[in-house]
């Protein structure tokens, strides 16, 4: 039986839809609202009482702000690494390796994490070339590195399709000239040796064999801005291998590559004609010997289980809200105790039971809102700075923000902590007038 009110959600535009959604998540709140301070004016006394309770008031704001501010802010931030990972492979649109691990071969080709791949062999890589729907293929050689940051090599058509023009300098020409990545420190004509491995594993300068950069990269928002592109001849070469060309090669780097003298690549991208025809390529390559991947859907099953995860982070980040907000509400027990003379005072100069059930309820739902809107404004923060350091540390550009999805977790906290500051507001319309008045 169709559902009339989701059939109205779906035809709205997604911004509305997200109001009405968050408006719902806060009509609980406002209908309380309205029936507890149904006919008072409450906002005299309340003032007065945030004034002469100011210390508590802010500490109570304030935990409940940080509580709200992490949850809110860790949640953005899983969507913000989400979708950087997802753009740093937009360019990726199939990778083939040698059988192995996808996983293993996606972090290699696209994240250039360091991995020990086999490689693909020279007739291999040639039938891959020479398909009828592949546009581009380039083999990804890595191995080198610079100061920590990933040596690769490729060939000039691959710069090109992957920087979409260079920002400064040209594509490289001669097996001694290099493109630094947008983040990397060289500027076009400083000099580099390349060192064997990467990163702790990093072994000896190659002696003699210098790189010069002639170009550099835009910023592409992925590890590959850390990383400088040279021609595929010149890795081969330093390791004592075949340059992948025929004896009289004039020099010119980059494909097409003899299957002869091609010592292999543990890797190769490929940009197919066609979406169809990435599809026949996977299909086709898909063998004993090779292994064809989109790392798109690789990276969908990753996300999948971080889908997972952010539902449980969800889950957990609602508890631990509650669970401060009950912890604040007891603090407000205890402090209703404190104010019992005063609230006994106002029943005898005439104010009904309900007026100090209401002034109560107002007063935890001030700092509660309060929070709330702090703890937003904290999360804006914290999902900056936290995405500041995955970047730098990742090198995946992570511009995460608070979106629909957080406003509509904080809007439902709000609803239920609301529905919980009843039970002090109730409980000082049971406490006995006399005896407080005494003390």
């Amino acid at each position: 039986m169709p559902d009339p009110i989701a059939d109205l959600l779906a035809r709205l535009p997604l911004w509305m839809e997200n109001t009405v959604i968050l408006l719902g998540a806060l009509l609980p709140v406002l209908v309380i609202g309205a029936l507890v301070l149904r006919g008072f004016a409450i906002w005299p006394l309340l003032s007065a009482l945030l004034r002469r309770q100011v210390w508590v008031s802010v500490v109570f704001t304030m935990l409940i702000a940080v509580s709200i501010g992490l949850g809110v802010g860790l949640i953005a931030q899983e969507r913000g690494l989400r979708q950087g990972t997802a753009r740093a492979a937009d360019k990726f649109e199939l990778v083939i390796a040698a059988p192995g691990s996808e996983i293993t071969a996606m972090l290699a080709a696209v994240y250039l994490q360091p991995s020990a791949i086999p490689l693909i062999d020279g007739p291999t890589y040639a039938q891959v070339a020479a398909h009828p729907n592949a546009d581009l293929v380039a083999p990804l050689a890595f191995g080198d590195s610079y100061e920590n940051a990933p040596v690769v090599g490729s060939t000039p058509a691959f710069v090109d399709y992957l920087s979409e023009g260079l920002a400064e300098g040209r594509v490289f020409a001669t097996e001694t000239e290099a493109i630094a990545g947008a983040r990397t420190p060289l500027a076009v004509g400083d000099s580099f040796t390349p060192q064997h491995g990467q990163g702790n594993e990093a072994e000896g300068a190659h002696g003699g064999f210098e790189y010069q950069v002639v170009g550099r990269m835009p910023l592409t928002g992925s590890p590959w801005d850390r990383a400088y592109i040279v021609p595929a001849e010149s890795v081969w070469m330093v390791h004592g291998l075949a340059n992948g060309h025929a004896p009289g090669w004039d020099g010119t780097v980059g494909g097409p590559f003899d299957p002869d003298y091609f010592p292999g690549t543990p890797a190769a991208l490929v940009k197919a004609d066609s979406l169809g025809g990435a599809y026949v390529m996977q299909a086709q390559f898909n063998t004993d010997r090779t292994m064809a991947l989109f790392p798109g859907t690789v990276l969908s099953r990753l996300h999948a289980l971080m889908g997972d995860i952010r539902q449980v982070m969800s889950i957990l980040a609602i508890v631990t809200q509650v669970l401060v907000t009950v912890g604040v509400l007891a603090g407000l027990m205890m402090l209703t105790r404190l104010l019992a003379r005063r609230l006994a005072l106002l029943r005898a100069l005439g104010a009904p039971r309900r007026f100090n059930f209401a002034l109560t309820w107002s007063y935890a739902v001030t700092l509660i809102v309060l929070g709330a809107g702090l703890g937003l404004a904290l999360g804006v923060l914290l999902t900056r700075a936290i995405s500041g350091v995955i970047t730098d540390r990742t090198d995946i550009l992570v511009t995460a923000s608070l979106g629909w999805s957080e406003l509509h977790l904080v809007g439902a906290f709000v609803s239920l902590t609301a529905l919980l500051a009843l039970i002090p507001a109730w409980l000082t319309m049971t406490r006995p007038v006399v005896r407080d008045l005494r003390g």
